[in-house]
């Protein structure tokens, strides 16, 4: 529905840019720019915003009249951004917004109570198979009461999550790395073997002139610090031989 502009609230034009200079401060307040019907006896009229460090905003005041009024009155006053307004970027929730390595010494990174990679420490984590229903019942008991064990354990989600990550990393067997080594983390004796279900893929190093010492390794990853490499063995020399027919003329000179 097409609504008129109404004569009264159009030719407000001093009432509306009188009471965007009481609230703009430092903002400062342009030339008008416009004014737009909102509904019956009911407009916007817009102003420049002259800061500096707002290019493209504008205050919007909107007046209206009664029925059967002629007195106009401001309804709302606002500073908004235009089309060719500079914007701040979307707002993105801080938990979204750290990534991996983000967290050093003093900041904390709470994790969701709902997060998909955990669940509650009494199911026995990936060993809640090898518990009756009974025994399982004992062991939560037995937890609570004396505090111990861990509250939140990997799911198996969470478990997957990890290993796609590790073997796309460096440690992993696709790169040049492990094409070059002379052997496998698996056949390694460095090689520190995880437990569990993540053992049978993935260990850490404790070779200390590795580049992964310390790291989580895949079995199929390799590098040159393989325990079986070996060691270079020593050309033997061979006797000297010694010219005692030909003569060097560049000597007598």
């Amino acid at each position: 529905m097409v609504v008129a502009l109404d004569k009264a609230c159009a030719d407000a034009v001093d009432l509306a840019k009188e009471a965007a200079e009481r609230l703009s401060g430092v903002f400062g307040v342009g030339e008008h720019l416009g004014v737009q019907p909102e509904d019956v006896r009911m407009a916007t009229h817009y102003f420049e915003c002259t800061h500096p460090g707002y290019p493209g905003w504008r205050w919007a005041v909107t007046v209206v009249r009664a029925s059967r009024a002629r007195v106009v009155t401001v309804n709302e006053v606002a500073l908004l951004p235009g089309e060719k307004a500079l914007l701040a970027p979307a707002w993105v929730p801080w938990s979204e917004r750290v990534q991996p390595g983000d967290i050093v010494p003093g900041v904390l990174h709470p994790t969701p109570e709902a997060d998909p990679r955990l669940e509650p420490g009494y199911t026995g984590g990936e060993f809640a198979a090898d518990s009756d229903p009974a025994e399982a019942s004992e062991m939560r008991a037995l937890v609570a009461e004396l505090g111990l064990g861990r509250e939140r354990v990997l799911t198996r989600f969470g478990q997957d999550e990890a290993a796609e990550r590790w073997i796309a990393s460096d440690n992993g067997p696709d790169n040049t790395m492990t094409k070059q080594a002379p052997g496998l983390c698996t056949t390694c004796g460095f090689f520190i073997p995880l437990y569990g279900r993540m053992g049978h893929q993935f260990g850490a190093c404790a070779n200390r002139f590795s580049p992964s010492d310390g790291q989580v390794v895949t079995r199929d990853h390799g590098c040159g610090g393989h325990s079986d490499a070996p060691e270079p063995k020593a050309k033997e020399k061979t006797a000297p031989v010694w010219d005692t027919v030909g003569v060097d003329d560049e000597l007598f000179y």
